[in-house]
């Protein structure tokens, strides 16, 4: 007797079916008491592994190219949107070091993910109840990348999420 077999397409988008559940539209949960919005919480210091990472590297225990071969968009990303940092880098020892502050959180929506200037996280501290900063540090000279610290701000009041603008919205 032969045995059914399934069909060899698994999965939910051959089916048809949305891969993401959507989210329910229900109340939103209590602010947060937060003091200070633009006061960093939860920090996550990297500077003891970046320590001995940079230790390792100039004893010839770890390869160049587990720091300095950073992703092309990366270095473009430093090039235009980085902030001189007050170090040098660790690796070659220039001022080409540049700092990028990269944002995700739900109620940023389409906007999570992108990079801002430290000078424009202060605004949005009041604009969003909760979102995290991601802080790394790119060498132009030699491609030296690594990520300092992380953190989270906002003002503890949850919101809904910002709503993507498509092509089609804009010409109604």
């Amino acid at each position: 007797m032969a045995q059914m077999r399934r069909p060899a397409i698994r999965g939910r988008i051959a089916r048809g079916e949305p891969t993401t559940k959507p989210t329910p539209r229900g109340p939103l949960p209590p602010p947060e008491p937060i003091k200070d919005p633009t006061a960093p919480r939860s920090v996550v210091d990297y500077a003891l592994q970046r320590a001995a990472d940079v230790k390792r590297f100039h004893k010839g225990g770890m390869l160049t190219s587990d720091f300095c071969d950073p992703d092309p968009y990366l270095l473009k990303a430093a090039a235009f949107h980085g902030e001189k940092s007050a170090r040098s880098c660790p690796a070659c020892s220039q001022d080409s070091l540049k700092d990028l502050h990269y944002i995700y959180g739900d109620e940023l929506g389409p906007y999570a993910g992108r990079i801002r200037k430290s000078d424009e996280l202060a605004p949005m501290c009041r604009q969003f109840g909760e979102f995290r900063v991601y802080q790394v540090e790119v060498c132009l000279g030699c491609g030296w990348n690594y990520l300092i610290k992380a953190f989270t701000l906002g003002d503890g009041t949850p919101r809904r999420a910002v709503p993507s603008i498509h092509a089609g919205d804009l010409l109604d």
